[in-house]
């Protein structure tokens, strides 16, 4: 999600884009909250992960918020299911604030699973070295101390560089008997689906019997609900192929709603999940395949239903290809069921695309990758080519715009005149490159692919400042 911060930009482009075309520049806490909010830390088109990185150190050095910052993290780790982001911000504040009552109880809460304690850690050491600030030790100590015997054994990261052991003697975290037994070498190896897995492996002594004993591992992971959500995800095609009589279960746990809830798996993951089953004839894959969308359903929930007339328009332009064209696609299909919405798909140029409602939202979602067309970025077409007035227009793009390579603020004001038409404009940015191509009145920005977005979509179109107050709202 993103901060509509835009009525401060001048209406003439002040920077270059990434691209080379003419943009607008983010505030600090606006590009800080979108990198935040959609990088992973890997290679993207336009920027790598060390200028990613980079980039974010010198924005949480000057967003002057520190609590902002906090916020903004937390909201990312436990609502946006962000991970090696907020790491690096937990530990470029515990260099940045020393001496805040706050920061302790920040570096607890930001800890979801004990790995993530230990990246923490692991980043502060090989960027600041040592000695460990208080306040860093005290807060993931804490934290430390709310696991119980499985999730430390199975986060204990024996083979790491920083195991888990060597961060328990590093920051002392109140006594249990669960870390007594980590640190004493008498934890009991947790049971995960990886271990369970390789123990089949290696009991067969021939192909018959590894189907056998996988079938039986299987079983005995989702029977038990020793499976967690996002490996079920990763794994639907190996349990159909090993063990199809699991399939009543596999649904049961795919439309669990609570499980998808907590899982804080990202939306596009069901598309990668159909991929696979689609690639493959395999037994009941087609109720599966029913499942995943009903589970898509359930994770994008809280879609919004506009009044007026929508358009979504979706960039396919070559700097799309992969994880944002996928989250792109899958939010564009989503909004256009809830609201019959107009979609625009555009890169060199823009055109509409029909879309059967009655589909499946992963099935629209698909037909939306295959249709673009990876070619340039040109957001004037979107106007010129739009043949009606609408409320509002939902772009969903990395906003690198070189096209003409002028910002399309003139295409957008002789769209307004031509309708007679005032919309508002969510800019939906999916990489987080740090401009924007539009510093009009009305307009939304956000970021983030998570079920959040939908709840922020909602709330934005009555009230622009939904999104400051919902980061501002996270306690620390």
């Amino acid at each position: 999600m993103r901060f509509n911060l835009l009525k401060k930009y001048r209406n003439t482009a002040d920077t270059a884009n990434l691209a080379g075309g003419e943009a607008f520049r983010e505030p600090a806490r606006l590009e800080f909250v979108s990198i935040l909010l959609t990088s992973t830390l890997r290679d993207q088109f336009y920027r790598g992960a060390d200028a990613t990185a980079a980039r974010l150190n010198a924005l949480i050095a000057q967003v002057v918020d520190k609590k902002f910052v906090a916020k903004a993290a937390l909201y990312a780790r436990n609502k946006a299911g962000m991970r090696s982001v907020s790491h690096l911000v937990a530990g470029e504040l515990a260099r940045a604030v020393k001496g805040q009552a706050w920061t302790a109880s920040f570096y607890d809460r930001v800890v979801r699973r004990p790995d993530d304690a230990l990246e923490i850690l692991a980043y502060y050491l090989a960027v600041h070295g040592r000695p460990i600030p208080n306040a860093l030790k005290k807060g993931l100590g804490a934290a430390l101390s709310r696991f119980d015997e499985y999730q430390l054994a199975k986060y204990r990261k024996s083979s790491a560089e920083l195991s888990l052991v060597d961060a328990v003697n590093l920051v002392h975290p109140p006594h249990t008997e669960a870390l007594k037994k980590l640190v004493n070498g008498t934890l009991a190896p947790a049971e995960t689906w990886e271990t369970r897995l390789t123990q089949a492996g290696t009991a067969a002594t021939n192909e018959e019997q590894l189907a056998g004993f996988k079938r039986e591992a299987w079983t005995e992971l989702i029977g038990g609900r020793k499976l967690g959500y996002f490996a079920l995800l990763r794994n639907l095609r190996n349990i159909l192929q090993t063990a199809p009589e699991l399939v009543a279960d596999v649904i049961t746990m795919l439309t669990d709603e609570t499980l998808i809830r907590k899982s804080l798996v990202l939306p596009f993951r069901y598309l990668t999940a159909l991929e696979a089953l689609q690639d493959a004839a395999l037994p009941n894959a087609g109720k599966v395949l029913a499942a995943l969308s009903d589970a898509v359903d359930k994770s994008l929930a809280n879609v919004p239903e506009f009044v007026g007339k929508t358009l979504v328009a979706l960039d396919g332009s070559g700097s799309m290809a992969g994880r944002p064209l996928k989250i792109g696609s899958l939010f564009t299909a989503t909004l256009a069921k809830a609201n019959d919405a107009d979609v625009m798909l555009f890169s060199d140029d823009a055109k509409y695309v029909s879309l059967n409602l009655r589909d499946s939202t992963l099935t629209l979602a698909r037909y939306l990758e295959g249709q673009a067309q990876s070619a340039g970025t040109n957001f004037h077409s979107i106007f010129q080519r739009a043949t009606r007035g609408y409320d509002r227009i939902v772009i969903l793009s990395d906003m690198q715009g070189w096209m003409g390579h002028l910002a399309p603020t003139k295409a957008f004001a002789a769209y307004r005149q031509r309708y007679a038409v005032d919309p508002k404009v969510f800019s939906f940015d999916l990489q987080g490159y740090g401009t924007l191509m539009f510093p009009e009145r009305n307009i939304c920005c956000l970021a983030g692919f998570s079920d959040k977005t939908m709840d922020m979509l909602k709330f934005l179109d009555s009230d622009q400042s939904a999104l400051l107050r919902e980061i501002e709202t996270v306690e620390l």
